[in-house]
């Protein structure tokens, strides 16, 4: 049995799958931290008396959902929206 050649592992090293400079990592990074702010944001809003808030939260969750699932599909094109709609959210 010969061991396993570090060829194997080669695609580790391979720099077109890195991503080609901070830019992109800085975005997804900016949009997870308007996610939390917004976050905090819903729960000051579903906190307010009789339901004065709900419209708001559900509005706010929904643009959370859209954000995280930008994310998940890595879609920068939709990063950068759900960022700039998620950062002026007050």
């Amino acid at each position: 049995m010969t061991p396993a050649k570090n060829e194997l592992l080669s695609f580790l090293n391979y720099k077109s799958s890195r991503l080609p400079d901070n830019t992109q990592t800085d975005i997804v990074q900016s949009l997870l931290y308007e996610i939390v702010r917004v976050k905090d944001l819903i729960r000051y809003y579903e906190s307010i008396p009789n339901g004065g808030g709900r419209l708001g939260a559900s509005i706010l969750n929904e643009l959370v959902s859209e954000a995280y699932n930008s994310l998940v599909n890595y879609d920068i094109v939709l990063i950068n929206k759900y960022y700039d709609l998620l950062q002026n959210c007050d």
